[in-house]
């Protein structure tokens, strides 16, 4: 089953490959200082049935991203180009998985430089030991399974924040092996406390701290909508409040609120309808990149100025006058 849906897949990558025409949209005189005038969208692989979950390695000076349909994570680097990373990387059961994305999602690195990953079919959060296996850190929340772990990332104290929609699962929403009724935003404390923060979204998908950690931005995929939570002391979260909302603008495109990063002026560069939206810390959409295809992720790399974008079916660079947040 898994092997005719990868042929599918397949085949429908091959065929939006074509009709891909990657254009800049610039709506805010505040993005021509980030995005210069002559930037170009880079295509640097190809050959992914879902691109996702992007992250620099700064020690290995190369990126790892996962492609969910294979259960597999790639690494690139300029030098060597895409090569397979890990297999598998969602999924380690021994029966067939009959979903589309068994494998990893988003991928992050700890401060002792361990890949943390988000496993779909596993449904947990897990640590790559340096022999290869996987440590659990998080697979139930009150006793009961997590969905499908989807995107997450570190407060400097340590404390690990993810989102758990149920995409990784073979029926999604309605799944019979789903066991939780919602879709949580949790916190994985330094402690290996699991603290359900918030499940007011239908399908908490991106994830990314403001520069001063102050704020927790989390778009909901199902919604089309980015909310901004106040991080309080406790490290827990304060009321939302809608930063922005893409239903109109959406219309016709394909795709919605996914993986997102932020830069150090606090812009957050977010896997959007269509491709990739810029939206100031205000609210205000900046601009765009149409990819003319759903997007999942994306990541700083190199100097910290250059922008990776894992849109379907191919990763792309695009070098930018700013910089990741902490780079």
């Amino acid at each position: 089953m898994l092997r005719r849906i990868t042929l599918l897949l397949l085949l429908t990558a091959a065929i939006a490959a074509v009709a891909q025409t990657p254009s800049i949209i610039r709506l805010d005189p505040r993005f021509d200082q980030l995005v210069p005038k002559d930037t170009k969208l880079e295509v640097v692989a190809t050959d992914i049935i879902w691109a996702e979950g992007p992250v620099w390695d700064k020690q290995g000076n190369y990126l790892l991203f996962s492609d969910a349909p294979r259960n597999s994570a790639f690494k690139w680097s300029a030098k060597e180009g895409k090569q397979l990373f890990l297999k598998p990387s969602g999924y380690t059961g021994t029966t067939e998985f009959t979903g589309r994305e068994p494998g990893s999602n988003g991928l992050t690195f700890d401060a002792q430089h361990n890949l943390i990953l988000c496993q779909h079919g596993d449904r947990r959060i897990s640590r790559l030991a340096k022999d290869g296996k996987f440590i659990t850190l998080a697979d139930r929340y009150d006793g009961k399974r997590l969905n499908s772990p989807n995107d997450l990332t570190y407060k400097k104290n340590g404390d690990l924040y993810f989102t758990d929609p149920p995409y990784g699962l073979p029926k999604t929403f309605n799944d019979p092996a789903r066991e939780l009724p919602f879709a949580g935003v949790y916190r994985l404390s330094r402690d290996a406390k699991l603290t359900l923060l918030t499940d007011e979204n239908k399908s908490p998908n991106g994830i990314a701290f403001s520069p001063d950690e102050k704020t927790l931005y989390v778009d909901d995929s199902e919604n089309l909508l980015w909310r901004a939570y106040p991080v309080l002391p406790d490290g827990t979260l304060g009321k939302s409040r809608i930063l922005f909302d893409a239903t109109e603008m959406s219309k016709g495109m394909h795709g919605g609120p996914d993986g997102m990063k932020v830069d150090v002026h606090g812009n957050i560069w977010s896997a959007a309808p269509g491709g990739l939206f810029v939206i100031a810390p205000d609210g205000t959409l900046l601009g765009r990149f149409d990819l003319g295809a759903p997007t999942g992720n994306c990541a700083w790399g190199e100097d910290g100025s250059t922008l990776f974008i894992a849109s379907n079916h191919n990763l792309y660079r695009v070098r930018l006058n700013t910089k990741g947040a902490g780079w």
